[in-house]
């Protein structure tokens, strides 16, 4: 029988790491993507081969894998004091909010200006550690502005 944190993973690539610790929020970026040829190939006949191709060739995502790295890592309280630093009623507020309401958010480029500002003009109201991941993000958010296809995949863990 395999356990939940088993199952977050490939099948050919063992879990070898240890498992994410409890009442944290991590920030995760792209760092890489690849296709999985090898399993595309023997599901798909070649016309949905050459399909799958063109649609990755004009920016469609079918059988690309996104690898994540750990970029910033909070405590699950610290967060929420973090975010609640941010006008309550703001865009910002609602979208980082959105980690203890779904448990998983996705930030892209259509995220990158409304949320640096917003951390920007909060500065005042947080403390040191909060201003260092406000300054960590925004240099994340710096690099989606750089790299338009590059994200960031923020997860609760608290279970």
């Amino acid at each position: 029988m395999t356990s939940v944190n088993d199952q977050r993973y490939a099948r050919h690539q063992p879990y070898t790491g240890k498992p994410a610790e409890k009442n944290k929020v991590i920030f995760y970026s792209l760092s890489s993507k690849f296709v999985d040829e090898k399993s595309a190939r023997k599901r798909s006949p070649q016309k949905a081969q050459e399909v799958i191709y063109y649609s990755l060739a004009i920016g469609h995502h079918l059988g690309v894998i996104d690898c994540l790295k750990s970029r910033l890592e909070c405590p699950l309280d610290g967060y929420l004091q973090w975010i609640d630093c941010l006008p309550q009623n703001s865009e910002a507020h609602r979208k980082l909010a959105g980690v203890q309401r779904f448990g998983e958010i996705n930030i892209d480029s259509s995220h990158t200006h409304l949320l640096a500002l917003a951390l920007r003009d909060s500065r005042t109201q947080m403390n040191a550690e909060q201003q260092g991941w406000s300054d960590a993000l925004i240099a994340l958010l710096t690099q989606i502005e750089n790299d338009p296809a590059m994200y960031l995949m923020v997860r609760r863990y608290d279970a």
